[in-house]
């Protein structure tokens, strides 16, 4: 009989690779590894050691496979042509519900949320903002930074920028360098949702971000792309590498690993956040770890208990 795998042994998703994108192939169950089956040949991939598995078009994955790669904290991506289309999702390893609830109780409140939207602006800064600043003003700083970051790496690897301009539905269209910004943010994207899910917390609660089921990978993505993505976009760009998506994809797996990016993702999110980094660092935790689907406990508003009337609950609905 299978020992049941408890969720306090996986490995914590800091420690882990970031990335692995396959299209037009088989993958299947190996031991605790998985099998990537092409005409080339068969690769194993220690799953254990994976953050995300991005399945591109014409790839089949076995059940065997997908239950190896969720018992390993390793969260699968089904995605479009050049990852840039986002279709379905696995499940993150958590069990525990505490982070999205704190999630939602500040992206509820105005006050809050504003609260978090200003650590988010501040953050992408090296130096320190002045707290006269009003958000509008934030916001502009910011612009400038992301335009300044654009012009700086156009310069650096002399190519003449036309600004961010590209559309999926034509994407042979567009010009090697947002090919190149558009492949490398959805690589990075895929690693933001991870860790998003790893944590416990929900990818659609955006604060800057709002009203789509990602708005919360977007809004912490955006603390890394001036840092990871625009330099190395354009540095590929430069290269006219004959198989641009694919060059890009390997050089935002160094480049994460160099940034030691992984290892930046949760403690971030607990600082915008306002949470105390124990309970990120703890997020696949031995709480419901032993037993994934055991139900928890009742939940009892404060100030009214169960022995309260029920009409008399119903009647302060509308109050």
């Amino acid at each position: 009989m299978n020992k049941q795998l408890n969720l306090q042994d996986l490995p914590r998703f800091d420690d882990k690779l970031s990335y692995l994108y396959v299209e037009h192939a088989i993958v299947d169950q190996e031991e605790r590894a998985i099998a990537i089956h092409r005409a080339e040949g068969i690769t194993s991939v220690p799953v254990a050691a994976l953050a995300v598995l991005l399945l591109g078009p014409g790839v089949s994955i076995t059940h065997a496979a997908v239950k190896t790669a969720a018992e390993n904290n390793c969260l699968i991506l089904w995605v479009g042509e050049h990852d840039v289309r986002f279709y379905a999702q696995g499940q993150g390893g958590t069990r525990h519900s505490r982070n999205l609830i704190r999630q939602a109780q500040l992206v509820s409140n105005p006050l809050t949320r504003l609260q978090v939207v200003v650590r988010m602006y501040c953050l992408r800064f090296s130096e320190t903002i002045d707290p006269g600043l009003t958000l509008q003003q934030l916001r502009g700083k910011e612009g400038i930074r992301v335009r300044q970051a654009y012009a700086d790496a156009a310069k650096e690897h002399g190519i003449e920028w036309q600004g961010r301009n590209y559309k999926r539905q034509e994407w042979n269209a567009a010009d090697p360098v947002n090919r190149a910004l558009s492949a490398a943010n959805a690589c990075l994207y895929g690693l933001v949702h991870a860790a998003i899910l790893s944590g416990g917390y929900s990818p659609a609660l955006g604060f800057v971000h709002t009203g789509k089921q990602l708005s919360f990978v977007y809004d912490i993505a955006d603390l890394y792309k001036a840092e990871f993505i625009v330099p190395m976009a354009f540095a590929m760009a430069a290269k006219n590498e004959p198989d641009l998506d694919r060059a890009v994809r390997l050089a935002c797996r160094d480049k994460f690993r160099e940034g030691k990016l992984t290892q930046r993702i949760l403690p971030d999110i607990a600082k915008v956040l306002n949470a105390p980094l124990e309970s990120v660092e703890e997020s696949a935790s031995m709480e419901y770890g032993d037993d994934p689907a055991l139900p928890a406990e009742l939940w009892t508003p404060e100030g009214i208990g169960a022995d309260t009337p029920i009409g008399k609950i119903l009647a302060a609905v509308g109050k």
